[in-house]
C-alpha cells in the first residue's frame, strides 16, 4: 500500500505541536511565548492557539511566570505497557470528548492489510452508532469512512481494493461504476470531509477526515440520523478543527 503524498491539515498541525512540545522539552525550568515564538518559527497566532490546544489536553502546563512546561499527561505516560495503556485511555477520553463536542457518534478508522478496519466507535444514548448491515470491509465504495481511507491511497492500491471488494449497490445513492468511482476519489480535496448521503444506508449521513500518519492511512468519521442533516457540515468542519489531538495521541 501506498500513501498518496498531500498531508493533512491534521498533519500539518500535529507537525507543529511536536516542534512546540520538543522545544518546550529543551526548557526544564519553562519557556516563555516569546522564546517560543523564536526558537520555533512559527506565527504567532498558530502558535497561539496550539498552546491552548496543548494546555487543554495536559501536553503542557503554563507555571507562575508565566512560562511553559511539559504537561503531566506527558510525564504520566510512562513506557512499555503502562504508557500504551495510558494512551488508549487518553484516546478514549478524547475520543468521547468529541462524540459529546459534535453531537455524533464518532468513528476511528485505519486501512491495515489491505482492508477497512474500524477500531473505535464512541456512541451514545443520544448518538447511536449506524447499523453495520454490511461489512464496512466490504462496502468501502459507499462509506464516509472507506471512501476517505481510500482516498489517501494511490491508485495501484485502490484499484487493488476495488478488485477484491466489487461495488455493489447498496442504496439507491450508491456510487457502483468504477471509473466514476476513481475519479471522485482522486478530485477530492484532502482538507475537506468525506460525505455519505445515505449511500451506505438509508436513514443515515456520516462524514470522515483522514488522520494519516507516517505509513498509515486512517480516518475520524461521525454519523447522523438522516433528519440531522442540516447538521452534517458544520459537525464535519467540527471534527475536522478536532482531529489534531487525537492524531497527536495516537503519534506520541
Amino acid at each position: 500500500m501506498t500513501l498518496r503524498p498531500e498531508p493533512t491539515a491534521p498533519f500539518h498541525a500535529v507537525q507543529h505541536a511536536f516542534r512546540v512540545l520538543e522545544t518546550v522539552s529543551h526548557h526544564g525550568d519553562g519557556v516563555t511565548e516569546t522564546q517560543l515564538l523564536r526558537e520555533t518559527g512559527l506565527p504567532s497566532a498558530r502558535l497561539t492557539s496550539l498552546l491552548l490546544t496543548l494546555r487543554r489536553e495536559g501536553y503542557v502546563e503554563q507555571i507562575a511566570d508565566g512560562a511553559y512546561v511539559l504537561g503531566a499527561s506527558l510525564l504520566l505516560l510512562g513506557s512499555g505497557p503502562t504508557r500504551r495503556l495510558a494512551l488508549e485511555e487518553r484516546l478514549q477520553k478524547i475520543l468521547a470528548q468529541l462524540r459529546d463536542t459534535v453531537g455524533a457518534a464518532v468513528y476511528m478508522s485505519r486501512y491495515v492489510d489491505g482492508e477497512v478496519t474500524v477500531v473505535q466507535v464512541l456512541d451514545g444514548p443520544l448518538t447511536p452508532a449506524v447499523s453495520e448491515w454490511v461489512d464496512f470491509r466490504s462496502a468501502a465504495h459507499a462509506s464516509a469512512v472507506g471512501k476517505c481511507l481510500l482516498a489517501q491511497l494511490d491508485q495501484d492500491a485502490r484499484r487493488d481494493h476495488i478488485a477484491r471488494h466489487r461495488p455493489a449497490r447498496l442504496t439507491s445513492r450508491t456510487i457502483t461504476d468504477e471509473k466514476v468511482l476513481l475519479a471522485t476519489l482522486d478530485h477530492h480535496p484532502s482538507t475537506v470531509p468525506m460525505l455519505d448521503l445515505q449511500e451506505y444506508a438509508v436513514g443515515t449521513v456520516c462524514a470522515a477526515v483522514p488522520l494519516t500518519a507516517g505509513g498509515s492511512a486512517g480516518c475520524l468519521a461521525l454519523s447522523l440520523p438522516v433528519g440531522d442533516t442540516y447538521r452534517l457540515r458544520e459537525a464535519a468542519e467540527l471534527l475536522n478543527r478536532q482531529a489534531a489531538p487525537v492524531l497527536l495521541s495516537l503519534a506520541l
